[in-house]
């Protein structure tokens, strides 16, 4: 048993590092945010491995270097209540909702649906500091379209984003899924 946790504790680090050095490869957007390649993926696959509540404590883990790694952002919030929700909202829950992936079990269709629901979840997270926070600072103009509500700013900038993040994770599950499917199902 002790063997056991051990190695579910050096793997669930070594996928954080992982996560952690993919986020830092990454398309950056011009008011923040980005497109990586595939780096939540780690976090999942924990998910998927020892199940969601370990899945939760791992992504939490993630939550924060994230946070440590973005911490600037929060400075532009406007108040101390705005702060907490930047930290809240835009960092803890929104990559602690990657270990409910988990529940969704482990056959390649668990795995996509998890992806799926745990990164809408993560959009919803972002739409929602999106309309509250940074909605004070939308530009005129975005994509082409006039902005006049930041819900739907919100909603264009954080949608477009999660969206190609949501299929590059998904092509990439599949593809390692594929190839090493036993690395989810195998306990030991």
């Amino acid at each position: 048993m002790k063997k056991q946790r051990t190695r579910q504790l050096v793997e669930s680090a070594l996928m954080v590092a992982v996560a952690t050095v993919l986020s830092l490869v990454k398309i950056d957007l011009p008011l923040g945010g980005g497109v990586t390649i595939a780096s939540m993926l780690p976090i999942i696959f924990i998910s998927h491995r020892y199940g969601f509540t370990w899945g939760l404590f791992t992504a939490f883990v993630y939550s924060v270097l994230q946070l440590m790694l973005g911490v600037d952002n929060v400075g532009y919030a406007t108040s101390a209540f705005m702060a907490a929700g930047v930290v809240v909202l835009d960092y803890v829950l929104a990559y602690t909702v990657l270990g409910l992936s988990g529940l969704f079990g482990n056959s390649r269709k668990g795995v996509a649906a998890g992806i799926a629901v745990t990164f809408f979840l993560r959009f919803l997270c972002h739409f929602v500091t999106g309309v509250w926070i940074w909605g004070a600072w939308m530009p005129e103009e975005f994509m082409g379209l006039p902005m006049s509500s930041p819900y739907l700013y919100s909603f264009l900038y954080n949608g477009w984003y999660m969206l190609a993040e949501l299929i590059v994770s998904e092509i990439v599950a599949m593809l390692l899924y594929k190839l090493s499917g036993r690395y989810l199902t195998a306990k030991s």
